[in-house]
């Protein structure tokens, strides 16, 4: 992927905006088939434009506006916000307490920074193939629950752009969830819990929950080429002393002793379990099979930000945003590829808007050697560039949503049918 350069944004926003941007999915997705009047106009927008100049409190009345004020204001960032009880760019008209945020699907924000105490090769916004893991594993992880533990279908993964992934939930029933509620499904999904002073983070019984194996089904397919491999987290004394940190004191010195005569972190590793598995000290009664799922949980497990998804007037970037430091496209991933995402092979906006470029020239050639009557009509322009795929990945979530609502529908007309 070409490098990206910040100071050729302003004019690479312009042409994005005006012809590479899918608005008309973009509007169909937050207009949800016009659930209720005044769905999409009651929903706040915030762009950040050049110099971290920051708007809020934006709306508008149908797709045709958003397009105009976007390509107005060609801005750096776009956040999406809650639907609420009266039209945001209004809210200084109404009575005081009387704007509220009333709807918002429910949103997770996963940031790779959170994970800077258990990664080896980067830190702060850096990511590479190794560490990228994570996030694999937290998409599947986070998924799985989404799904299966609450029966949410319409799940929407997105990029963002450069450290981290975002997840929204957008069935009807889930964007009217309290903030209670919100906060109750987000503790059920955390199990990492503590900031940097603690060091053990993750405290399991002896009852474990059916969430808690599943998760760890999903690790142990990852664990040894992430952990054991790629991110060696037993390789030196300082990571051993880091997992040492974790265990009771009771097999602590054993363990000590081990990892001094034998290296690697995958022998440690073995050891490890055998040590957990049949401690020297019979009079320990701390130690269960489940130390060593701790161990593997505090260093894989997904850290949300519990923030972000209790709030319902939080604010979460918007898919298709340009992340203004990489120039990467904050793109949908298929959940049916979960395993191929690549960050670093994510459409920049240079790229894309260079595609758009070439494509134009050659199109222009074409005009010059035909009749105008014979030139086709012309196919959207994201479609002819590397960002088309991604688009049919949001397009496909929309169709699905789609034919629930109709679904929906007709099971209402037929419950208010007379017979």
């Amino acid at each position: 992927m070409e490098a990206f350069n910040p100071a050729e944004l302003p004019e690479l926003l312009k042409l994005y905006y005006r012809r590479l941007f899918p608005y008309a999915q973009y509007y169909r997705w937050l207009n949800y088939g016009g659930v209720i009047k005044n769905y999409f106009q009651h929903r706040e927008f915030s762009f950040t434009l050049k110099d971290d100049i920051y708007i809020r409190y934006q709306s508008f009345n149908n797709q045709s506006d958003l397009e105009k004020e976007m390509q107005k204001m060609n801005p750096y960032k776009i956040d999406i916000g809650a639907v609420y009880s009266h039209r945001p760019n209004q809210h200084n008209t109404v009575k005081l307490g009387a704007f509220q945020a009333q709807e918002k699907e429910l949103v997770f924000d996963i940031d790779m920074t959170d994970y800077d105490d258990v990664r080896r090769c980067c830190s702060s916004a850096d990511i590479c193939s190794k560490c990228w893991t994570l996030m694999t594993m937290a998409i599947r992880i986070i998924d799985r629950a989404l799904k299966e533990d609450f029966g949410f279908k319409h799940r929407l993964w997105v990029y963002s752009g450069r450290r981290g992934v975002h997840c929204w939930v957008c069935d009807e029933s889930v964007r009217k969830l309290s903030s209670a509620v919100r906060s109750g499904i987000v503790e059920y999904l955390s199990l990492v819990k503590g900031g940097q002073d603690v060091k053990k983070k993750v405290h399991l019984s002896e009852k474990i929950h059916p969430f808690v194996r599943k998760s760890i089904n999903i690790i142990n397919k990852y664990f040894e080429e992430y952990a054991l491999v790629d991110q060696d987290i037993l390789g030196s004394k300082e990571s051993c002393d880091k997992i040492l940190a974790l265990v009771p004191e009771t097999i602590h010195d054993e363990l000590q002793q081990l990892f001094q005569k034998h290296h690697g972190s995958l022998q440690r590793w073995e050891l490890l379990k055998k040590v957990v598995k049949y401690p020297n000290d019979i009079k320990n009664d701390k130690c269960g099979p489940w130390l060593e799922w701790e161990i593997m949980l505090q260093y894989c497990f997904p850290r949300l930000d519990i923030n972000v998804s209790k709030g319902i007037n939080h604010l979460l970037k918007s898919p298709f945003s340009v992340h203004p430091k990489t120039g990467r496209i904050s793109v949908p991933i298929d959940l049916q590829k979960v395993d191929q995402f690549d960050p670093f092979t994510v459409p920049t906006i240079s790229s894309i808007c260079r595609e758009l470029d070439a494509i134009s020239t050659n199109e222009e050639e074409k005009v010059e050697n035909k009749a105008e009557s014979d030139i086709k009509h012309r196919t959207r322009d994201y479609k002819k560039t590397s960002l088309g795929p991604y688009v049919k990945v949001f397009e496909q979530f929309l169709e699905n949503l789609d034919k629930s609502r109709k679904g929906e529908l007709l099971k209402k007309s037929d419950l208010q049918r007379d017979f």
